[in-house]
């Protein structure tokens, strides 16, 4: 896997980039609204968990540069982290410009829109549980769509995608509340771009959201295999 600084590898041949948008493991870094229900040491290791189901998802696609945006002081420890994992696959740990999350969806399109036509898929870190095939129509609705968005059921979303770098999509506040998702329609319609929709799912946020994921993967642990062991553990001792 290559940081920011080395050059980006190419998959032969592909127009699609699927990017991870991710931070490194930090207490009170990730996954910040779970700490009113487990320790901080339980917040990151479950978020270890999830970044490596997710970056086996994403490796499970064929024919996708696959991608980890992330802020500029995480780069060295995710690649520690998520080298071994990828190594025998072409990938890039990518230093976003700016803080927030706002910011990094910014620098994913600027950074990997380059003048000639790609499909660029952005999505969550949290989403090992996510079906491949919401992947998969998300790069086919951006054959048809400037915009694709998969919108979560609080009013946000997990995934973005688009074809271009668009300065102004992502610009101003809102970011991770009930209204983002209306923000994110506003200024593509202010821009007329044309928007098309991924299968609304769920973020990983609160108890309740750990209960329906354990839930989801004890029927079928395989979606994501190491978070299934952690929620299985994780459930017989909140029982």
């Amino acid at each position: 896997m290559k940081s920011s600084s080395d050059p980006v590898v190419r998959s032969s041949g592909s127009n699609r980039v699927l990017v991870i948008m991710a931070k490194a493991p930090r207490p009170g870094a990730v996954k910040t609204r779970l700490a009113a229900s487990l320790s901080p040491a339980a917040v990151t290791s479950f978020y270890c968990c999830l970044l490596e189901d997710t970056l086996a998802l994403a490796r499970s696609l064929n024919d996708v540069e696959v991608a980890i945006m992330c802020p500029e002081s995480d780069v060295n420890e995710l690649v520690q982290l998520a080298g071994a994992q990828l190594a025998n696959m072409e990938a890039s740990v990518v230093a976003q410009k700016g803080e927030g999350l706002a910011a990094g969806l910014t620098s994913v399109f600027a950074h990997f829109a380059d003048g000639h036509p790609r499909r660029i898929v952005a999505f969550n870190s949290d989403s090992p549980h996510l079906p491949r095939s919401v992947l998969e129509d998300a790069f086919e609705t951006l054959a048809a769509h400037d915009v694709v968005v998969g919108p979560t059921h609080d009013g946000g979303y997990y995934l973005v995608g688009a074809k271009a770098s668009h300065p102004t999509l992502f610009a101003g506040d809102g970011m991770g509340t009930s209204s983002a998702l209306e923000r994110l329609l506003s200024r593509a319609q202010a821009l007329e771009l044309s928007v098309g929709f991924a299968a609304p799912f769920y973020d990983i946020d609160v108890a309740d959201d750990l209960t329906r994921l354990a839930e989801d993967l004890r029927l079928a642990p395989a979606r994501a295999p190491r978070t299934a062991r952690w929620l299985k553990e994780w459930d017989s001792t909140a029982s």
